[in-house]
Parts: C-alpha cells; structure tokens; sequence
C-alpha cells in the first residue's frame, strides 16, 4: 500500500437495534444498522411464509381468469 494515500482503518463497532454488537475494522468507530444476524428472521428461523398460492387464486376468481392446466 502506498504510504499517505488510505484512511485510518481502526477497530469499530457494528451496533444492532436488537441490541447485538459486532467488533470489526472500519474507517468510522461506530456504525448503527436496524437489523443483523442475531434477529433476522431468515437466520433465526422464524420466517413467516406468504400464502401465495392463495393470494393467486383469489386475483383468479376477482377476474375470472380460467386455469390452463384445469
């Protein structure tokens, strides 16, 4: 690396909105973010899945759109 020309990288912390916190190196000491892996839900396991097939079949009888496999 050339000498003068990088900013300071030095020890920050990643901060959660749950509470979680995260040591890391950046440029900033500090950074806040809404969400991490400690409490999405894709990580924590708790997803909630859309009833899309639901949802399709009711746009279907609003606008009487025929099944093409039926």
């Amino acid at each position: 690396m050339k000498e003068g020309i990088h900013p300071d990288y030095k020890p920050a912390k990643i901060i959660c909105a749950c509470g979680h916190v995260v040591e890391t190196r950046s440029t900033v000491p500090t950074i806040h973010v809404e969400i991490c892996s400690e409490c999405h839900p894709f990580f924590t396991g708790k997803q909630k899945f859309v009833d899309a097939a639901g949802r399709v079949e009711k746009f279907r009888r609003r606008y009487g759109i025929k099944d093409k496999n039926a």
